[in-house]
């Protein structure tokens, strides 16, 4: 039975990947912000046939609430099979973080960034074990301003929603090659367009368009969640670190994302956003 952590748990393709991964008899640790939310994500995961699912609370938009989350998970489990990092918002104004961080940046890369960092031992010592990020294909033409990460100059919630997920690419790739030798992979995906709520919080004049789009366009949240279950659970992902997946295919990401000095910056860069470096 292996042990798998998913943020981001309580709706949309982190609930759905739960529910696929649950299917096989697999302990769940599912993480969110609303408690009643859990409980209900855990009852389902169970009815799927789950061996276990346990739920810890966690706003990634803090890092103290992440750090509390890693401690909580290095004192109850002895193994991690499967590190999901899933959790993820859209944030139409700028708004900055306790952390002074801007929000978007904070729960989409940083929050992950810092978790799996702390749970690199934990992870290493589980081996083989996989580690997960959720991106998109929204990281195509995104760039990162080192000078201007909070995006202070110039705002808007897709540029900062993009340049988020070109970020998840860019550590995926700098992580791989520090995990090298360790049994321990890390890849990023996209999902797919699906139809979940992160849609509904877009600016006021793009609602009707989304509200069609999920309708006509997008897939359903199970079909996302199936790109998020196969990165876990199937062999051929294991064979792969620091790559990108779309339609459970390797793809080639931006020309940005596979820049190895600009991703040796941005970890450097992260840790001492949240103070693992001086």
């Amino acid at each position: 039975m292996k042990t798998i952590l998913i943020t981001g748990a309580t709706s949309g393709i982190g609930l759905e990947a739960a529910r696929q991964l649950g299917e096989a008899g697999d302990h769940l640790i599912l993480v969110g912000r609303n408690p009643e939310k859990l409980d209900h994500a855990a009852r389902l995961v169970r009815a799927a046939g789950a061996g276990r699912a346990d739920t810890l609370v966690c706003d990634f938009a803090s890092q103290a609430a992440v750090r509390e989350l890693a401690a909580a998970v290095l004192a109850t489990y002895e193994r991690l099979d499967v590190l999901a990092n899933n959790a993820g918002g859209y944030y139409p104004d700028r708004v900055m973080t306790d952390d002074e961080v801007e929000s978007t940046f904070a729960v989409n890369h940083l929050g992950g960034y810092l978790l799996t960092e702390l749970l690199l031992d934990l992870l290493r010592r589980s081996a083989p074990a996989r580690i997960l990020f959720t991106s998109s294909v929204m990281h195509y033409g995104a760039s990162l301003d080192f000078d201007d990460l909070s995006l202070a100059r110039s705002y808007s919630g897709e540029k900062a929603y993009s340049q988020s997920k070109l970020a998840n690419i860019l550590y995926v790739r700098a992580l791989a090659r520090r995990l090298e030798g360790t049994g321990v992979t890390v890849n990023a995906f996209h999902p797919g367009a699906v139809a979940t709520g992160i849609w509904d919080a877009m600016p006021w004049w793009g609602r009707p368009f989304a509200a069609v789009a999920k309708r006509v366009f997008m897939i359903p949240a199970a079909e996302g969640g199936r790109r998020l279950t196969y990165l876990a659970s199937a062999p051929e992902p294991a064979r792969h670190s620091g790559r990108y997946f779309q339609n459970n295919e390797l793809k080639t990401p931006s020309r940005r994302a596979q820049d190895d000095a600009l991703a040796r910056q941005l970890d450097e860069v992260s840790a001492r956003l949240v103070g693992l470096s001086s």
